[in-house]
């Protein structure tokens, strides 16, 4: 079995358990009432905190890649790695009902929980489908906007998850991305740490180098829009530990970038 299949398999596995309600994950993937409400410390507002629908919020995110959207109405747009839902929903809101809400997530069971919160709302502009963010079971050029909340630094591999988000963007569409990047490199036996990796921190890249694969992917006009320390979920672990130490090396942006229109 491949190194790309086994984090896979674990990622997989450990998201499965938190959607599940069994487990909570180290680092920005704090089970509910384990790292404490995080929402307004990672950017939302009260009032989208108040309007995220009952299960959706299951503590996994590392910022708000709304708040640099700026979403119209009627667009159509996707999340990369949605897990049970919290910014498709608040994305479903700002399109409106002439608009579409499209999240990915490769987990199942974090796919069902999602879908059950829809099914909950009556929220009719929302589709989960099962898939990797590597591989997006979405056409070409179809969508407006792409978010994602601190998922792209689980991947093993990124540039093919910006190659796809550029394949399925419409010419003149853009993407707001929040993630956990590297200030410094980690030690390599962090950098295998499983906790580390499924927590967000060890399978994160250097902030450099994720922007040069966006730009590699062929997007423009890449830019960093907001960018603050982070350390939910460091408490978890043992006061004095290099795992602990390692938060210190991460830190949360929020990355927007543009596809080229056409004739451009």
């Amino acid at each position: 079995m491949s190194e790309t299949t086994d984090i896979r398999t674990t990622v997989r596995e450990k998201y499965g358990a938190v959607a599940e309600g069994k487990s909570g994950v180290a680092g920005c993937c704090c089970g509910p009432g384990e790292c404490g409400d995080v929402l307004h410390e990672i950017g939302y507002t009260d009032e989208q905190a108040a309007a995220i629908p009952e299960g959706a919020n299951l503590g996994l995110g590392c910022g708000n890649p709304l708040a640099h959207a700026a979403v119209r109405k009627g667009e159509t747009i996707l999340d990369l790695g949605s897990g049970a839902g919290i910014d498709c929903f608040l994305a479903a809101r700002e399109t409106g009902p002439a608009g579409h809400v499209i999240g990915v997530d490769m987990t199942p069971a974090m796919v069902e929980k999602a879908r059950a919160n829809a099914a909950r709302g009556g929220t009719a502009n929302i589709e989960f489908r099962l898939g990797e963010i590597e591989h997006l079971p979405v056409a070409d050029a179809s969508v407006d906007l792409i978010i994602s909340n601190c998922v792209v630094n689980l991947s093993p591999d990124k540039p093919q998850v910006f190659r796809e988000a550029m394949r399925v963007l419409k010419p003149g569409g853009r993407m707001l991305i929040s993630d956990l990047v590297l200030l410094r490199p980690l030690d390599p036996d962090l950098q295998k740490n499983v906790d580390l990796y499924v927590g967000c921190v060890a399978g994160a890249s250097l902030k450099q180098d994720y922007l040069r694969m966006m730009r590699e992917a062929g997007f423009s006009a890449v830019e960093v829009v907001d960018e603050r320390a982070y350390t939910v979920g460091a408490d978890t672990l043992p006061a004095g530990s290099r795992e602990r130490e390692a938060f210190t090396a991460v830190t949360s942006v929020k990355v927007r970038a543009l596809k080229a229109a056409a004739g451009r």
